[in-house]
């Protein structure tokens, strides 16, 4: 399985490929509604040989998709989003992924020889609104059977991360007694001053936290009353956030005691509703210096430094669970932003067809490496453990 041969395939189908990437930004579909490109992906996989599941742990549009090499050997996972952004459409280059993970699967299939390996691909919904990874997980797909999660992302830089963000969001709603506010002060209890009282108390425990935790927060919904009736209803969003999620739980309790107080110093209720965990990546460092090398050989543009800390992201809770990066292309300028009309702009230039393509060479020569080298995988899974049990013994 040698690297010209990969590259060699990779440009035969390349076309096809192409055109599905510009046929998906051409549909853009948000988080759970991503029909179209599922049957883009998985149509393309079936004729291709692998063994399709729609509808992974109950998830309409999740899919994974098997093709194996044998028995046995190494169990190489490629994962892809396919969502778009609400109002704004592919602004963050997820139609770019399903093309290059099919691009390199295919890659590493054709050109399998004689050692035994299995390769996953996994299509995983909604990452930009409800987390279809953390929905995957919690619904009994746990991606544990896979040795090594890989993914491809666009961007301004071709790197690989070190670090995100474990992050929780909550929905937060005091619940009072309404009155009027000149003639019966008294009788009521104002769920916006527990609100209030709840953002002050954060700003407090702010003072009291790890430098690195973050904790965000505002006004979703304050009863439209008049100023002259005390509000019985008042919610708030809240996202609490940390590079490490053993200690980031620790700040969680502390900060639902800050809401039980808020509501104590009022004589409200307080209703505390988690609405998603992600989880922070455990770093793999070798595996990033496995992929970023390949990056390299691939020829990919504007190589540039690990991100040593990211934001907030589902991949996080895979790869909580097994070693796995995500291997960033770039192609859009320093200046632009994720999420921004300039990404958008450029999702079907020949930039974004490039990045397709050397994320598939990159992703299609690493798996050919943990193939053909299985020391490689049992170097990875040992600093993986060793990473995740210093995280989970940080206090």
């Amino acid at each position: 399985m040698n690297y010209q041969n990969l590259s060699q395939t990779i440009d035969r189908i390349a076309p096809a490929l192409l055109a599905m990437s510009d046929n998906i930004f051409d549909h853009p579909e948000e988080g759970l509604q991503e029909y179209y490109a599922v049957e883009q992906l998985t149509g393309w996989l079936e004729q291709e040989g692998f063994h399709v599941e729609r509808g992974v742990a109950d998830v309409e549009t999740a899919f994974r998709a098997i093709w194996s090499n044998g028995v046995g050997g190494p169990n190489i996972g490629l994962l892809c989003e396919y969502d778009a952004l609400p109002g704004l459409g592919h602004a963050c280059g997820h139609h770019l992924q399903g093309p290059c993970i099919l691009a390199a699967a295919e890659a590493v299939k054709n050109n399998a020889g004689d050692t035994p390996f299995t390769l996953t691909v996994y299509g995983t919904p909604a990452e930009e609104s409800v987390s279809g990874k953390i929905m995957m997980i919690q619904n009994g797909c746990t991606f544990e059977e896979l040795d090594v999660a890989l993914m491809m992302h666009a961007a301004n830089a071709t790197q690989v991360d070190v670090k995100s963000m474990a992050n929780t969001k909550f929905t937060v709603t005091f619940h009072g007694i309404s009155s009027h506010a000149a003639i019966r002060p008294e009788k009521g209890r104002s769920a916006l001053d527990a609100l209030l009282l709840a953002f002050q108390g954060v700003e407090f425990l702010r003072e009291h936290v790890l430098e690195d935790t973050r904790i965000h927060y505002t006004v979703t919904d304050c009863g439209g009353t008049p100023a002259n009736v005390v509000p019985a209803k008042a919610t708030g969003s809240f996202y609490v956030r940390s590079y490490n999620r053993t200690y980031l739980d620790t700040v969680i309790e502390r900060f639902k005691k800050v809401m039980a107080g808020a509501a104590m110093m009022t004589e409200t209720e307080v209703e505390i509703n988690e609405i998603k965990s992600v989880d922070n990546k455990i770093p793999v460092l070798s595996l990033n210096e496995l992929v970023i090398g390949n990056a390299e050989k691939a020829g990919a543009p504007k190589i540039g430094p690990s991100r040593e800390k990211t934001g907030s992201t589902d991949f996080g809770n895979v790869m909580h669970r097994v070693p796995g990066t995500c291997i960033r292309i770039a192609f859009v300028g320093d200046s632009a932003a994720a999420h921004s009309i300039e990404y958008l702009m450029a999702g079907k230039t020949k930039e974004a067809h490039d990045a397709i393509i050397y994320g598939a060479r990159t992703l299609a020569m690493t798996a050919a490496d943990l193939i053909k080298e299985p020391g490689l995988i049992r170097k990875i899974k040992e600093e993986f453990a060793v990473n995740r049990s210093k995280e989970r013994g940080c206090l």
